[in-house]
């Protein structure tokens, strides 16, 4: 679905994203994991168009990222980011359904829709009538799904939705956002600090440092395989944050 060819990008003469090359497989799901400032974050920048590279290509599809389509691609794409990121002076039920009268939807359509979605993020009814100060960190995060989903986007950008989460909640929508990407079957990216939930997320492991993909894989191939001990020192320091079933 993406597909970087040697990509770079600077910030304040800094290079921040060094000669990247990327295949993101469509209706699989991609977990970027990597130490601050690895560069994970802007290329997920990158990827919504937010930011330009300043060398190499991004495709979406067999389309070249520009200008030119960037407008169109956006309504392709659905993004969740940590705590929500809804807008809190509207209720949830406008936040899902902000996008779809923006783009004229017939008010029984967007009905529908959002009755779908509420049935597949197992949120209730009355929650989605409440601004997002009322409600949980997990109903935040279940509203903003279904705000990325709500025009059937083809691919799900996810920057740490997660992080903010108590672990308890976090472990139950770990298993909501597990069964609902396979029922999906949309191309998923998510950008994690924690690499056991990269393991329990991710068909594909993309471990970054300093610009760079350092390693790309399966968890099994970064356990068993790491290419330099910036791997091993990656792995080794998680060790210890093992959960929901995830095994390193």
């Amino acid at each position: 679905m993406y597909r970087f060819e040697s990509v770079s990008k600077f910030y304040s003469g800094e290079l921040v994203i060094d000669n990247v090359s990327l295949t993101v497989p469509r209706g699989k799901t991609t977990a970027l994991i990597g130490p601050s400032g690895s560069g994970k974050s802007t290329l997920f920048r990158l990827m919504t168009g937010l930011a330009k590279p300043d060398a190499g290509t991004i495709y979406f599809g067999d389309q070249q990222l520009d200008d030119k389509c960037i407008g169109a691609v956006r309504k392709r794409i659905g993004y969740v980011i940590q705590e929500g990121g809804l807008f809190p002076h509207m209720t949830g039920r406008a936040n899902v359904s902000l996008m779809a009268g923006h783009l004229g939807w017939a008010r029984d359509k967007v009905e529908s829709r959002i009755l779908d979605l509420m049935k597949l993020t197992r949120l209730s009814p009355e929650v989605i009538t409440r601004y997002p100060s009322e409600m949980s960190g997990g109903q935040r995060q279940r509203v903003s799904l279904m705000r990325a989903l709500m025009l059937e986007a083809d691919v799900l950008l996810l920057d740490e939705p997660l992080g903010a989460l108590d672990p308890m909640v976090r472990a139950e929508l770990q298993q909501d956002l597990a069964e609902i990407f396979r029922r999906l079957q949309k191309t998923v990216i998510l950008v994690t600090h924690d690499l056991a939930e990269a393991a329990y997320f991710g068909d594909q492991i993309v471990l970054m440092g300093a610009g760079r993909i350092v390693q790309s894989g399966s968890i099994a191939d970064i356990q068993r395989n790491p290419v330099n001990d910036f791997v091993k020192q990656f792995v080794q320091a998680q060790r210890t944050m093992l959960f929901s079933g995830a095994q390193l």
